[in-house]
This record gives C-alpha cells, structure tokens and sequence, in this order.
C-alpha cells in the first residue's frame, strides 16, 4: 500500500504536499512549528490538516506493521498462497486483516480442535463434499473408536459438525458480508433492567432504532446505561437473511444425506460463532465512531475556552463561593500577582451580609479593585446577590463576571498549586485561580489537566488515551497560536511551547531566576538540555518585550532575521520602528505583484514574506482579541424572573450533539435544543456556534423544580 497516495486522498490534497508534511514530521518537527515556519514545503496546510495527517499516518503504519506480521506467521505455516498474500496487502482496516488472519490464529482448544483431535475431519470433509450416496451415520460408524474417545454415531456426527461451523465461522468473506448486512438492516435494541426505577436512562427503557441510523450521543448513553446495570442491550440482525445469504454459499448442491446437517451446521456456526463477534465488532466500531465524533466537540468547545480573550490591566477579585466554610477571596494586580487573600461568610448558614460588604468595601478602596470573577459552583447565586447589592452602594465603577470554575479545584488541590503558593490554603489558590482565569485564560487553564476543564459529553466513557492526546493537541495549537512571554511565563504555559519538554520548561524558568531576565532568543541555547533542534522549534513563539533585538517581541523566526532586516532597509525601515509602531503601513508599501521578485531578493519563499509583513504590520498580535469578549455585569436575574418571551444576551457554556448550553446569567445554563439553533437543517450545532460565542436567545419555556430552562436563538 502507498501511505502517503491513501492519505493524499483521504485529505484532497497534492501528494507532494502529503510528502513533504511527512518528511517534516518524520525529522521530528511539531505539528505547530511546520504549520507556522514551514508553509513553502507542505502547501500551507494548517495544524488540523496537520494532525489528521499525523494521526492517519500512525495507523496505516501500524496496520503495515500488522500486516507484515500476518504474513510471516501464516507463512511460518506453510499456508500462504498468492491470493491471500494480496488480500491481506489489498487490505484497508484492521478488522479486514483481522478477519483474513482468523483461520490461521493460533487457537484455544475449541469444540473443533477437540474433534480434529479425535480424528474427525474426514468425516466432515464426507459432509462438505455433499456427494454422499448412504446416510451419514453409515460413514460415521467408521470413526467410532476407544482409543480416540469417540464413543457413537452421534458423538462422531456432532464433531463433524463442529469442525465445519468453526470453518464457516473462519471465512473473511462470509464475515465482511454478514458484518454489512447487520450494519444496514440490523437494530439497537435497549431495555430496563427494573422498568419501575427512576433514571436518567428512561428513554431508552424501551428504546429500539435501526444501527444505521444511531446518533453517537445516543451509544454512549446506552454504553453507559450497560456499564450501570440500568439496561440490556443487544443488536438484532436480520437473522433470515444471514442464514439464507450462508446457505446459498455453502450448500453447492442439493443432497439427501448432507443438506440438513448443513443447514442445522450453518445456523449453529451463526448464532453461536458469527453473530456474538459481529455484535461485539459492531458495538465496538459504533463506539469507537461516537467517541471520536465527541472528542472533536470536545476539543473543538475546549479551544474555544482556552483562546477567550484576556481581560487586561484590571486589578481582579477573584471570589470562590461556598456556605459553610465561607467564601474565600483572592486580590489579584493586573499582572496576575496575589496582593491579598481572606475569607467571609455573607452565605448560609452565617449570613454575615453586613460584615462581609465591609471588607469587600475596604478591599475596593485599598486595591482598586474594578471587575469580580465568581466562581459558578455551589453558592455563586446567593453571592451574586450580595455583589450586586454592594455594587449599587458603592461610587466605583466595578463589575463582575460569572466564570466558569471547572478544574479550580483540581487545580488548588495540585503540587503545582502548592509550589506556586507553599502558604496558601485549597481555597485562596481556587480563588486566586478564579481571578487568573479571567484575566489570562490561556495561561491559567493549561495548569489544568484538558479533562478537567470540563467540556463535552460522557468524558469519562470515552478511550482516555485517545481523549487525553486530542485535547493536549488542542492546547498545544492555543499556546503556539498565541506565543508566550519569554520572561513571564510559567513552566506550566512553556512546556507546551513547540519543541520544550517539561524538563525543559523547568530549566528555562531555573535559568531565569538564576540570571534575570532574557534579553536575547539566542540566550535559550545557554539553557540546560535546549539543543539547536529544540532551539529551531520553540524561537518563534517565545517573545522578549524590551530585549537587544526588537524582533525577539514579533513571531518572526531568528532563522528569518537577516531577511527581515534586509526587507526594512528595502523599505526605509529600521528595526527600532517595530517596538515603536512605525510600521502600521508597511502592507501597502509592497505591491503584491512585487512579493515574488522581493521574495527571491530576499532568499525566502513568497509565503514567509506575507507572514514577516503580517506579523511587522501588528507586531506579537494576539489572535484572541478576535474572540467575543466576556459578559460583565451589574444586575442580578433569577430563574423565577424568567418569563417565556424574554429575550437575553448569554454566553454558549457547552456545545454537545443535541444542542447548546447557554449561560444567561442566572444559576442554571438554559439548552437550546439543535432544532432550535437555527432555522436551516444543520447536522451539528458547532456549524453554526461555538463556545464563548455571545449569543441572544429567548425563553421557551422554565421548569423552576426541575431546574430547566428551555431557550431559542430563533427570534
């Protein structure tokens, strides 16, 4: 099979550019650097082209490498023929190689091995031939035997019969059609355990729907009914048409003696054999699909997170809400430095309001305070309350924000946390976390594991090494898309940084406190483990604000300063002017007719140089500023406000398969139901939202008890 000819098409792309990508990857360049620095050689295909290349790759070489062990075991055998050795090479899929590879595995004593043994095969050879002339208990006869442990007609027919339901079972054709066949006419069927019993799971207490035709939403709830013992669950497959499709392939001609045996072989070596393994492979195969569709929501609603805009140059108090224990409270500068941290209880069962607007009222007056990042989790509405009374009874202008402290615990309770703050407790790290997280998201959530930030659906069904490696992709894009601050970020932000390894991280912030700050991207060669490799693929998006070289503070690569310098003589520029924002028009000073000529003058490809002018045009743009900002607010609304009708500005929280979770400002995140998204057919919400989207809905319908509030982006 030629890899990079499959992929080439899978991709629709050009081969040379599917060539070049994997020579790239293969020298143990990262997805981010060949997707930003190495556009001329692959095309310019971008860090998601990229990584469905890189995960296709992956698997066609390890089905190679299946393949060739395949074919050196049934080799080993002396049963490889030319047919099956291009069979097993034609073949796409695992399964395919698995299926052709079946009758040669080594196999456990089965009921058929335990017949060969007793000497039975050439009895059902006799069988398959299908030109007995007497019945076959007349031939049987002649393998009872002591010795062999064969001790009747019947005990001898029935070995028989075994041996041809294994080999009926072993033949990769006959499985690849029966496997199709289920898949297009077969059904999920689901039902209660206990039918009386309350459950999430009451849809599908009698649930039945054609496999083709299964939502992925809907396998992983029933996955997860099984796995809870709430539900049964099978497929039915069209069983008449199984064994009349078997039949017209096995039985070769009609025969007195053979051609009930067969039929009742057939129907044995189905129900018993085939039909188990297909529904496995096909649950497993429905299941792999659904998990991969939801890891792509999943990562889709979890870069749309990371890459929310920072909230800059306000001075934050960030509140994690609680009752019992009280509310814990984090003063955070502009540059997320904690200045200041204490606990109050406005909040059940202390309710000491008066006490608490007091040295909420101080902190503002100190600090400066202008913006409240609270907490979503338990008590953030009844703190919401006492925020917004204390808002109307103080002269500054301050607002607050409801964030989402998915993983702030996670995070306070990490050793990360304790080294960051040795002598804060759990909650002063949540709330400083929770302020942090407003004003730097990308920053503050990369200390979190992916999974724990809390998006998507049945997460904790899903292959987690798969799920694990697809949102470590999607933060290692954000970060690289976004670049870091050489001087300022943390070990956690480096070490997703093109080409730096977590030891590598630790050892740039060790040199930075042993030697101040860099001045120079050259300096992280000095660095203990940062070979020139690593070097070549981490420059670019490590910035340096006020360094030696005005271009270490841009994305432009080291490896493209002598060019960028000649372009700026070219055009009367000097590198001053790009710290200085002299270059605002530099665009339009070179005539795109021009880009090619200059190109060449300068040694550099056509696309480089579009990005060096970019990137001077708008020197270290950050491509968050292009997101929805958050929602600040300065009044309260509850759930018992809500009227059908109401239109409201709300946050998309969470995009799932069915539809979108809307923050609207009061406790409970209102759905709108995909029908309701929009008034085109759309086969998934995120075709038409994302999450962090700033979207107006109106109210449907609210269930106060049961906490549900129905929303449409229909107006």
């Amino acid at each position: 099979m030629d890899i990079l000819k499959v992929i080439t098409s899978e991709l629709g792309v050009k081969y040379s550019q599917v060539e070049a990508a994997v020579g790239l990857i293969d020298e143990g360049n990262t997805i981010p650097f060949i997707a930003r620095y190495r556009k001329e050689v692959t095309g310019a295909l971008n860090d998601e082209q990229l990584r469905n290349l890189d995960e296709r790759l992956k698997y066609l070489r390890n089905l190679e490498e299946k393949k060739a062990q395949v074919l050196a075991t049934i080799e080993e055998q002396g049963k490889l023929t030319d047919e099956l050795r291009k069979q097993i090479e034609d073949a796409m899929t695992m399964v395919v190689v698995e299926d052709l590879y079946r009758p040669y595995r080594p196999k456990r004593r089965t009921r058929a091995t335990i017949a060969k043994e007793k000497g039975l095969e050439p009895l059902a050879n006799i069988i398959m031939l299908q030109m007995a002339d007497k019945p076959i208990a007349e031939y049987a006869a002649e393998y009872i035997s002591e010795e062999k442990e064969v001790a009747s007609v019947d005990e001898a027919i029935e070995g028989a019969k075994d041996i041809i339901a294994e080999s009926v079972s072993d033949e990769a054709d006959y499985r690849s059609h029966i496997r199709k066949i289920t898949f297009d006419m077969g059904k999920m069927i689901s039902v209660a355990k206990d039918a009386e019993a309350e459950s999430v799971y009451e849809m599908y207490y009698d649930f039945e729907e054609p496999l083709k035709k299964l939502a992925g939403h809907r396998i992983l709830a029933i996955n997860r009914g099984e796995n809870e013992k709430v539900l049964t669950v099978k497929i039915e497959a069209p069983e008449e048409q199984v064994l009349r499709y078997l039949e017209k392939q096995i039985i070769i001609r009609e025969n007195p003696y053979t051609t009930d045996i067969i039929k009742d072989v057939i129907a044995d070596s189905y129900k018993r054999l085939i039909a188990p393994a297909i529904e496995r492979e096909i649950r497993n195969d429905l299941t792999e699909k659904a998990e991969d569709s939801a890891i792509k929501v999943f990562a889709k609603n979890l870069e749309q997170i990371l890459m929310q805009p920072p909230i800059v140059g306000q001075v934050v108090l960030g509140w994690d809400p609680a009752f019992r224990t009280g509310c814990k409270l984090a003063v955070v500068d502009a540059t997320g430095k904690v200045l200041d941290t204490v606990v109050i209880y406005p909040t059940e069962p202390q309710n000491k309001v008066a006490e608490a607007k007091v040295v909420l009222k101080k902190l503002i007056n100190k600090y400066g305070i202008t913006l409240i990042s609270v907490g979503n989790g338990t008590a953030s509405r009844e703190s919401e309350k006492v925020i917004v009374e204390l808002l109307k009874e103080i002269p500054q202008p301050v607002q607050y924000v409801i964030v989402n402290e998915a993983g702030a615990s996670v995070y306070s309770a990490s050793k990360l946390a304790t080294e960051e703050f040795p002598n804060f407790d759990v909650g002063q790290r949540s709330a400083a976390s929770i302020a942090r997280r407003l004003q730097d998201p990308l920053a503050e959530l990369v200390k979190i594991d992916p999974k724990s930030i809390g998006v998507g659906q049945y997460q904790h069904d899903m292959n987690q090494k798969k799920l694990g490696e697809t949102l470590g992709a999607v933060v290692e894009d954000s970060v690289n898309k976004v670049g870091v601050d050489l001087n300022t970020a943390s070990a956690s932000l480096l070490e997703y940084i093109s080409g730096i390894s977590k030891v590598i991280a630790k050892n740039i912030v060790a040199y930075r406190e042993e030697n101040g700050k860099f001045t120079d991207r050259k300096e992280l060669l000095k660095v203990a483990k940062l070979g020139p490799k690593a070097y070549e693929q981490c420059a670019g998006f490590m910035r340096i604000q006020g360094g030696k070289n005005p271009l270490d503070a841009t994305s432009v690569h080291p490896e493209s300063y002598a060019a960028t310098e000649e372009l700026l003589k070219k055009l009367s520029y000097s590198p001053q002017d790009i710290t200085s924002g002299g270059l605002r028009g530099i665009s339009k000073k070179v005539n795109p007719n021009d880009c090619e000529k200059i190109a060449a003058e300068l040694g550099i490809g056509v696309m480089t140089l579009q990005d060096i002018i970019k990137e001077l045009e708008k020197p270290a743009r950050d491509p968050r500023d292009e997101m929805p900002k958050p929602i600040l607010r300065n009044d309260v609304l509850e759930m018992k406000d809500l009227t059908p009708g109401m239109v409201l500005k709300g946050t998309v929280r969470n995009v799932i398969d069915f539809g979108v979770f809307v923050d609207i400002g009061v406790h409970q995140d209102g759905l709108v139901h995909i029908s309701q998204i929009t008034e085109r057919y759309i086969k998934h919400p995120l075709e038409v939202v994302s999450v962090g989207d700033i979207v107006e809905v109106k109210v449907i319908s609210v269930d106060v008890p049961k906490k549900r509030i129905a929303l449409t982006m229909k107006l």
